[in-house]
């Protein structure tokens, strides 16, 4: 390889490297199985609370209309 061929070739890996770290990854961030797991059960915790407290509401407001 010549010179200058060399030269271009360096620098143009250069370039390339610093514009990949510029622009922003759309791919999303990797969530490991243990994690996902995890996230599931924290979910499933909530809807059961917000299921429970909706059913509270919903009989409360049922004995306040039939008093």
């Amino acid at each position: 390889m010549n010179r200058k061929k060399k030269i271009n070739e360096t620098l143009k890996k250069r370039i390339k490297k610093a514009n990949a770290k510029l622009n922003k990854s759309t791919k999303p961030r990797y969530i490991s199985k243990a994690e996902r797991a995890t996230l599931d059960d924290e979910a499933a915790l909530v809807t059961e609370t917000v299921d429970a407290t909706s059913e509270t509401i919903i009989d409360s407001e049922i004995e306040s209309t039939v008093n």
